[in-house]
């Protein structure tokens, strides 16, 4: 199973996947945790120049090649490799992201960036998508209150930026509902694991 986690700035998706790949192998699932962008060395290079603060002159179509450039990358060296050999790959962000961020936020379009991106990934989609739904003022303030976080140059956008992601990944929801599961983020890191867990097992027993 190919399952993806989407969701805002400080949405605490981080966290919660850690302790699903834990309760996923202790059932004896072979797990493989990754990213978006990176996930392999190019495509971290990739991310790097993405995510760099300096960078605040890249323009929003740049952008989004430069993502699905590291998509595809991705695709081809880690993630169709674990799907063949009958692995469940968790990926922190996935196509969603682009359509919200950069199709949504950036303006670009929804449509055009996920037309865009076919080329990058041949059609692949997640079989689940998790959405951790948050406001953007709690999960910005999320972020400052950690002191150990990376921020890049997406945490510095003005909350307007955040306020239309949010939106665009409910449209996607809408959009995509055989696929996606929206759970409630400003909820407790134990209640949010659980509901996410419980979701993922459920889309295992079809």
């Amino acid at each position: 199973m190919f399952i993806t986690f989407e969701g805002g700035e400080g949405s605490g998706k981080s966290t919660v996947i850690k302790h699903i790949v834990s309760e996923l192998e202790k059932e004896g699932y072979q797990v493989v945790l990754t990213r978006e962008p990176g996930g392999t060395p190019i495509s971290e290079e990739i991310r790097n120049i993405i995510l760099d603060k300096k960078n605040t002159m890249m323009d929003p179509k740049t952008e989004a090649l430069l993502y699905a450039a590291s998509r595809r990358q991705h695709i081809v060296e880690k993630i169709l490799p674990a799907l063949k050999e009958g692995k469940v790959v968790l990926c922190d962000r996935f196509l969603d992201s682009s359509l919200a961020y950069q199709g949504g936020a950036r303006g670009l379009g929804i449509k055009e960036v996920y037309e865009m991106n076919q080329f990058a990934t041949d059609g692949l989609l997640p079989d689940l998508t998790i959405l951790f739904d948050i406001a953007p003022e709690e999960g910005l303030k999320r972020i400052a209150a950690n002191a150990g976080r990376e921020v890049n140059r997406l945490d510095v956008e003005q909350l307007s930026f955040h306020k239309k992601v949010r939106e665009a990944f409910h449209e996607l929801a809408k959009e995509f509902p055989e696929r996606y599961v929206v759970i409630d983020a400003s909820k407790s890191v134990p209640e949010v694991s659980e509901e996410a867990y419980s979701a993922i097992k459920e889309r295992m027993g079809k």
